[in-house]
């Protein structure tokens, strides 16, 4: 089997986690130093804590709520 089958192989069998990704939650982390809050997918660096639960929106935004009404 050469190499090029081979990688194509390896990407057919990947694809399927792939397409499963889903992006970041945000959080609000909160400085250790002089409690200021920051809205970050990813901690800051040292000496920031998580402060928050995730929120699924960005910007540490709650996801929009659709109403789906049906036309009868």
């Amino acid at each position: 089997m050469s190499l090029v089958p081979r990688r194509l192989l390896v990407l057919a069998l990947l694809a399927p986690l792939l397409v499963q990704a889903a992006p970041a939650p945000w959080y609000y982390w909160r400085s250790l130093v002089d409690g200021q809050r920051v809205c970050a997918q990813t901690s800051p660096g040292p000496g920031w804590e998580q402060d928050s639960a995730a929120y699924e929106g960005p910007g540490c935004q709650p996801r929009r709520k659709v109403l789906i009404v049906p036309m009868r």
